[in-house]
């Protein structure tokens, strides 16, 4: 069962279309995955859409632009409705499917660097950088914590650390008041968005602190 989700913050901006584009995928494969946050965001859409027509009168010639209403009336065109195919990539001797969200977005291949491989998404987000990162079973990533927030979305297989297990689905919105090491014993995929670079807390890893920007 999915236990951790969006803030309430985060579900309203995403229905108001107010979240940076990275962030919007992300809430968008959660609420594809998750049946709770689904129905919450039909309750906002629908309280968004009341706000946006209330006190409109259909019947009051002045509630519409008769020259826009004209031109809405004699488009005869028609969107063509179309099902998009699956997307699936191969990692290792693994395949996984992509959430529909990703259909349509590119990703660079997988960089392979011990257990771990990750994938760029291809959006241009500002300072944000949303990826696609895959934990080979029995992997794990050292400790860290964060200079900026990291969402972690798993989108299949398992991981736990310091504060519990995670199931796909499972939404974790991390930042610098957080340290962890998450680990996998089956290996898993997930989708994470990142602001700025991790910082690694200890060991050799500690190493990689002073290129962490250009790796993030």
């Amino acid at each position: 069962m999915i236990k951790h989700h969006p803030s309430n913050d985060i579900l309203m901006r995403f229905s108001e279309g107010n979240l940076p584009a990275s962030l919007s995928i992300a809430v968008a494969i959660h609420v594809e995955m998750c049946p709770v946050c689904k129905k919450e965001i039909a309750a906002l859409e629908a309280k968004q859409a009341d706000n946006v027509f209330a006190g409109f009168d259909a019947d009051s010639e002045d509630s519409f632009d008769a020259g826009l209403f004209d031109a809405i009336t004699a488009d005869d065109a028609i969107d063509e409705i179309y099902e998009q195919a699956p997307i699936t990539v191969d990692v290792k001797d693994k395949t996984y499917t992509l959430p529909r969200a990703l259909t349509r977005i590119g990703h660079s291949n997988f960089m392979q660097l011990g257990k771990l491989a990750r994938s760029r998404i291809d959006i241009d987000d500002g300072a944000l950088r949303a990826s696609l990162l895959h934990i080979d079973a029995g992997g794990e990533i050292p400790e860290h914590t964060h200079t900026g927030f990291e969402l972690t979305l798993l989108l299949e297989g398992e991981f736990s650390d310091e504060e519990g297990s995670y199931v796909p689905g499972d939404f974790m919105m991390l930042d610098g008041r957080h340290n962890h090491t998450p680990k996998t014993a089956q290996g898993c995929l997930c989708f994470t968005v990142v602001s700025s670079a991790l910082h690694f807390n200890k060991g050799i890893s500690k190493l990689l602190n002073p290129i962490g920007n250009l790796i993030y």
